[in-house]
This record gives C-alpha cells, structure tokens and sequence, in this order.
C-alpha cells in the first residue's frame, strides 16, 4: 500500500500589512515621498506585505494617480498585488454605515460648515468637537431642515468623548472622539469610515503615515471597535516642514520628483536625500532596509532647505 503523500505547503505569506494611501490631488512632494518611504520600510522590515491605496473618494487631478505611482517606482519603492482604489470600494463603505445604522449609531446632521465653524470656537466642549448640534432633533425639526433644501450628512453617535491608541513613536496618546461624520451630504463615504473599513478588509494591521493624522487617530480606532474590527497598529512619523515651519508646498522650490529631476538630479540622488532626511546614507532601498532601524528615527520634523538639501544627495 502506497505511503500517503503530504500536501504541498503554501507558500509562506508576510503576516499582515502596511500601506502607503495618496490622494491623487496633486504630485507627490518631498514630504510624502519621505512618508512613503518610512510606511515601505516599516513594512517590508517586519515581514508584512506592502499595499498601495488610491484616496480618491475627495479632490481627484486627472492624471495624479499615475504620476504618483511612477514616482514611488522611480525611488525604488515597489508594492504587493494591484493598486486598489478607494472609489471601487464604496459597497464596503455604505455596508458599514448601515450597520452603524441599524444598531442606532449614526444620526442625521443639518448644519453647515460655517454653523460647525461658529459653534467650534464657542466656549464649550473640545476644541474641534463637533458639538451636537442635530444629535436629539426631533422628527418634525428634521423635517423641517430638510424641507429648506439641507442636505443630510451621516454622524456617528459616539457614546464616548476619548479614546487612547498606542503608537510606535508617540507611545500612549488619547485624542477626542466627537460625532464625527461618516457619510457626507453629497452621499460620499467619509475619510474617516472609508480608512477603518478599507484597512481592515485589505489585512493592514501596520499604518504608517504623517503625525499630523494623530488627532484623528482615535477616531478611527473607536470607530474600528464599533464595527468589530480590530485597530491597525500605528507609527505617526515627522512631517517635512519648510524654513517656516510650516508644511510643505509647491512655493517652497523644487519639492517634487519632476521638480528635483528638472534641476539635474537623478531618482537615486533624491533617494539619497531622503535617507540621509532619516540619518542613513544609504543610496537605494534594499541598503536602506538592511540598516533600518525603527528606534533611531528623527522625532522632530525634517525642516527642507533647498541649499541644506545638497549635502544628502550623493552620486547619480
């Protein structure tokens, strides 16, 4: 009688993932090169797959989303299976909404951005909290606004005011939970609901991405926990801010590939900039990732000087 045969074993896979998610509004600058970079590492140097995402449920440039992509290869970057794009995705979105709907979470809001404006510079609540304002109408004040041609975003009814998430660099941070919106009036999913839900139906457990998203951050966790998915683990990482100290722009010179490459530079030497942005002298990725470390990052912002800049570019 004939040994059994063993099956064959699957090829092993990355556990989880990272991801790098643009929004194709406009060329990728310095800074979000230097973020991509940072997600891919973060990635690639604990065994995760690395997905890339295309935000393109707001602003949309025709043309952006591929010249950013291009951009990211140009530097070395490379990623795992197809480019998804978060305007495929809304089904996932609105089945979520309706989940929140149907177990009594989400109500309906009126007002408009000058009112939440006005009423976020009031004397009350968290700064930057929406305050509730369309939380307890009544059916025939609903009717009402909408009778004046208000359209409906969607909130969530939050049943907290915080909510604590542990980051990779910042460690313990507790950020305000207010009725954020989920859906906006136009019937779009909003950033907030589109991110948990698509993370978490793509396997990212790691989100790397610029410290100015932090804020928000517990928002998003909440969220996660309300919809019974579990929250990414998160790395917010310094942003590139110019001579100002303010975040950077088109104004502030050559701060784009196709900008760096017009001056003469090549992709390598920009990549090169961009390591030694992080305290590496590495040249290209796979250098880079070698002698990745995590622990040793900056923790203050990379403050871009067209002049300073020249000391990190190396050698086409």
């Amino acid at each position: 009688m004939p040994h059994d045969v063993a099956p064959k074993q699957p090829p092993v896979r990355p556990v989880g993932a990272g991801r790098f998610a643009p929004s194709p509004s406009g060329d990728l600058h310095l800074g979000n090169l230097r973020t991509a970079l940072l997600a891919w590492l973060f990635a690639r140097s604990t065994g995760r797959a690395f997905l890339m995402r295309i935000e393109d449920l707001d602003r949309v440039r025709a043309g952006a989303a591929e010249r950013q992509l291009a951009d990211l290869a140009a530097i070395g970057l490379d990623w795992d299976g197809p480019v998804a794009r978060q305007s495929e995705r809304q089904a996932l979105h609105h089945a979520a909404i309706d989940r929140l709907t149907a177990a009594g979470a989400t109500y309906e809001c009126y007002c408009t951005r000058r009112e939440i404006q006005q009423a976020a510079t009031a004397p009350h609540g968290p700064m930057g909290a929406y305050p509730g304002t369309c939380r307890d109408l009544t059916d025939a004040e609903r009717a009402a606004r909408r009778a004046e041609g208000r359209p409906a975003a969607l909130r969530l009814r939050s049943q907290t005011t915080e909510f604590e998430i542990v980051d990779e660099l910042h460690g313990r941070y507790r950020g305000v939970v207010d009725d954020f919106v989920l859906r906006r009036g136009d019937g779009i999913p909003a950033y907030n609901l589109a991110v948990v839900v698509d993370d978490a139906d793509q396997g990212i457990d790691q989100v790397v991405r610029g410290d100015d998203l932090l804020p928000s951050t517990p928002r998003q966790a909440y969220l996660a926990t309300l919809l019974g998915l579990p929250a990414p683990r998160y790395a917010h990482v310094p942003l590139v801010l110019n001579r100002e100290n303010k975040r950077l722009a088109k104004r502030d010179g050559a701060v784009t590939l196709a900008d760096r490459l017009a001056m003469g530079e090549a992709p390598r030497q920009v990549f090169a900039m961009l390591a030694g942005s992080l305290g590496y002298t590495a040249t290209d990725p796979a250098e880079l990732l070698a002698e990745f470390r995590p622990e040793d990052l900056p923790r203050e912002p990379w403050i871009f000087d067209a002049v300073d800049v020249v000391q990190f570019t190396g050698n086409p």
